[in-house]
């Protein structure tokens, strides 16, 4: 489901699913192994220890993933679920009548970012890894009257999957690593 309707003038795009499972399993391949390793190896980092940072990263990355964009008749704002600190993720709303333009920024890597330029000056990160990215766009283009046809997702889904299926084969050879690990601690 791409962008769920709350009400006639309410859309909610959430995180696309495919992103959210890529980096989630990217994390676990880079980091479960870790405790096992230490284990083998004797390392001065005793495996609880990396359990719990693993555990902890897991539940920040989670919440970072859970970032929503909610767009009504008044304006657009970024949120996350209520057990996110907002000291760890803040969010945002900027009023539709307070956006003076949408300004594209190149990033290190040769993407294209955009940010909201509010009338005193402030900028606000469109988000672009959104299901139905299109969609909120167009909405975007509707409320505030500026021109999106250029506009397109920092990456494509194709780049995602590309990512995941390193991803499994990573997986893959976790589990030889853990196995080896144990069977070598055997």
């Amino acid at each position: 489901m791409t962008a769920n309707l709350t009400d006639n003038s309410t859309s909610v795009f959430r995180l696309s699913p495919l992103i959210r499972i890529t980096l989630l399993s990217l994390y676990l391949a880079l980091t479960v192994p870790l405790p096992f390793l230490a284990q083998a190896t004797a390392a001065p980092t005793p495996p609880a220890l990396l359990w719990v940072g693993i555990i902890i990263g897991f539940v920040g990355l989670y919440a970072v993933l859970t970032e929503r964009v909610i767009v009504d008749d008044q304006e657009i704002q970024v949120t996350y679920p209520i057990w996110v600190p907002r000291f760890f993720r803040k969010g945002w709303s900027l009023p539709w009548s307070d956006i003076k333009s949408l300004k594209p920024r190149t990033t290190g890597q040769g993407g294209i970012i955009y940010y909201f330029l509010s009338q005193d000056g402030k900028a606000y990160l469109l988000p672009m890894r959104v299901a139905g990215f299109a969609r909120l766009v167009k909405i975007v283009q509707t409320k505030t009257g500026i021109d999106t046809k250029d506009v397109r997702p920092l990456a494509q889904p194709w780049m995602y999957l590309i990512l995941f299926a390193c991803t499994l084969l990573l997986l893959l050879v976790d589990v030889w690593t853990i196995n080896t690990a144990i069977l070598g601690n055997s």
